[in-house]
């Protein structure tokens, strides 16, 4: 289970970057990483790309917290998985310190980044998408480590205190959709809905939307965020009998979907309607599972395996090659910044290696001096020396964004591609499993035509 939370840093940055690579917590400094910077002058690096910013913000940087299940992760996996979210969230663009805490009963990463981009320098905005975007990041990477996650409920946007004052039965909006859900059967029109909460003490503001505010509320609630099925139209639709929008029946595209586990369904088990209306949809997509290997010319469960496997490795060749690629424009990203920084404080370093008072003219160009040296060194590690042309860098850089854009585009479909072929197997193998009845074109057994 991971957690994740941020705050930004206003002040004393570098002891927020000294406390979190605090070596009695991060085994002796093992579990420390960083990009675009190196840990121990991380504050003099953020500083100066903030300097070129016109948009500096009032946060030095941002202080992100990604906590695990106590037990359930090494802390060299849950560092891994924080390399993992930094670099998806962070696209790039910012210079970042992540590290990893063991000193608690429970690991959890530390993940401190400039608030301002060294590539744009623009700066970081934090806000609800923002934030919701790290939390999906984060899930999305521990489920494929096979970590467990947090799920505050199944309704879209709802935040985890949404979730517990509903199962606490304390929900202003689940109590306001009880409410409609109760009166709407008897309502005539809209106008007539209405009315009838502000009978039950609910206070009504109409504008571009309509809201309503529960006794003892302190905000309105839009209507539109109880779900789909509460906007003005959706109501508009109930009330007059026709399907609403969860209930719409999906057009179908031809392409196969997995068979409904009627046997473990517990809806199914509950319902005689879902059950029947599950029996009914399972011949559908019966009928489509066959008809997709029959157009495919698939003929046996061998070349169907074949398929899947084919798909499977085409996914993994075209993800191969957008990392090596996205690692190409890392490394390329990285060149920029520190050439760009080792050409504009060259002329000053020269004055210091000229200077006969080298201590005095250090004191007043200390930093200056401490990002040109690791300027210089990172250029050495990226094999960058001599200095490539500005120019040459940029047209790579713009070669290499098509690239990923297009290996973007085919990974998709590869991807769509692979699950397809996934679902047919599962299909076949659970219609072959269960029914001695199912005669397929060819034979019983392996034939499929």
């Amino acid at each position: 289970m991971a957690v994740t939370k941020t705050h930004p840093i206003k002040s004393t940055l570098k002891a927020a970057i000294d406390y979190i690579c605090n070596p009695d917590k991060t085994d002796g400094k093992l579990l420390v990483s960083s990009f675009g910077c190196t840990a121990e002058t991380a504050d003099i690096e953020f500083a100066w790309t903030r300097r070129h910013a016109i948009d500096k913000g009032t946060n030095l940087g941002r202080h992100l917290i990604q906590a695990f299940e106590p037990g359930e992760v090494t802390p060299e996996e849950a560092h891994r998985i924080g390399m993992e979210l930094a670099r998806e969230v962070l696209g790039g663009k910012y210079e970042f310190v992540l590290t990893t805490h063991i000193d608690r009963d429970h690991v959890h990463n530390h993940l401190i980044f400039n608030a301002v981009s060294f590539q744009d320098h623009k700066h970081y905005h934090s806000n609800k998408r923002s934030y919701h975007f790290i939390r999906h990041a984060s899930d999305r990477i521990c489920k494929e480590h096979g970590l467990s996650v947090i799920v505050p409920g199944r309704d879209k946007g709802k935040s985890y205190i949404e979730h517990q004052a509903e199962q606490d039965g304390t929900s202003y909006k689940a109590k306001l959709r009880s409410a409609i859900d109760r009166l709407l059967p008897g309502c005539a029109d809209l106008e007539d809905l209405l009315r009838r909460l502000q009978r039950e003490g609910y206070e009504l503001k109409r504008g571009k939307y309509i809201s309503a505010r529960a006794p003892g509320q302190e905000r309105f609630t839009r209507l539109k965020t109880l779900g789909a099925d509460y906007a003005e139209e959706a109501l508009t639709a109930r009330i007059a009998g026709r399907p609403s929008p969860s209930r719409q029946p999906k057009q179908r595209t031809g392409k196969p979907s997995l068979l409904i586990d009627i046997q473990n369904n517990i809806k199914a088990q509950q319902s005689a309607g879902y059950k029947h209306w599950a029996n009914i949809e399972n011949l559908k997509r019966a009928a489509e599972t066959l008809n997709f290997l029959t157009e495919h010319g698939i003929g046996s469960l061998e070349e169907l395996s074949e398929r899947c496997d084919g798909a499977a490795a085409a996914t993994a060749r075209v993800k191969a090659d957008l990392r090596a690629t996205e690692k190409e424009m890392e490394r390329l990203t990285l060149t920029m910044k520190h050439a760009a920084t080792y050409r504009q404080l060259r002329p000053l370093y020269e004055e210091y290696r000229q200077s006969r008072d080298k201590e005095k003219f250090l004191r007043g160009h200390e930093g200056e001096i401490i990002l040109f040296e690791a300027a210089a060194r990172e250029l050495k590690r990226l094999d960058a020396v001599p200095l490539p042309a500005a120019q040459r860098l940029r047209t790579e850089m713009d070669e290499l964004t098509a690239r990923r854009t297009a290996l973007q585009s085919e990974y998709r479909k590869a991807q769509q591609k692979e699950r397809e072929y996934d679902t047919l197997n599962q299909n076949v193998r659970i219609l072959l499993e269960r029914s001695e009845d199912v005669v397929l074109p060819k034979e019983r057994s392996n034939e499929l035509e």
